[in-house]
Formats: structure tokens, C-alpha cells, sequence
């Protein structure tokens, strides 16, 4: 993307936001109200990494079992 765009995009999220700083790199995440806090569990039945509510995260612990393999064991 050009410089002139860089710019323009930079002054519409200025002007949205007043108090808008500009990308401050991806280890300094924005607070957003409302969101839940995740945490990176791995299924045990297919071995993939979901991102899922602190809070399940603790509750299922070692036996977590993602959306997806419950659905395909249910039908």
C-alpha cells in the first residue's frame, strides 16, 4: 500500500477516534469491552489448538473435546 493511503487511513481512524495512537505492533493488544479472555487448549481427539474461555479452559483441563468433535460424534 502506498504512503498516501498509509496517511489517509491513518486520519479516517484519527477522525473516528480522536485518541486513536496508530498501530502499536501485535504484542500491544487494544482493550475491548466486553471480550472474554481465551486460552489455547489442545482437542483430544483431533489434536488441534482451540481458542477457548479461560474459565472452560480450567473446568475441562486435560479432557477437553472442541465444538467441532462433539458435533460429529452427536450425528
Amino acid at each position: 500500500m502506498s504512503r498516501s493511503k498509509d496517511r489517509a487511513r491513518y486520519e479516517a481512524m484519527k477522525r473516528l477516534n480522536p485518541d486513536y495512537k496508530g498501530f502499536r505492533g501485535y504484542s500491544v493488544e487494544p482493550n475491548r469491552p466486553g471480550q472474554t479472555p481465551t486460552e489455547a487448549v489442545t482437542c483430544t481427539l483431533c489434536r488441534r489448538k482451540r481458542n477457548v474461555p479461560v474459565g472452560m479452559a480450567l473446568e475441562q483441563g486435560q479432557e477437553f473435546v472442541c465444538q467441532s468433535c462433539r458435533e460429529e460424534s452427536g450425528a
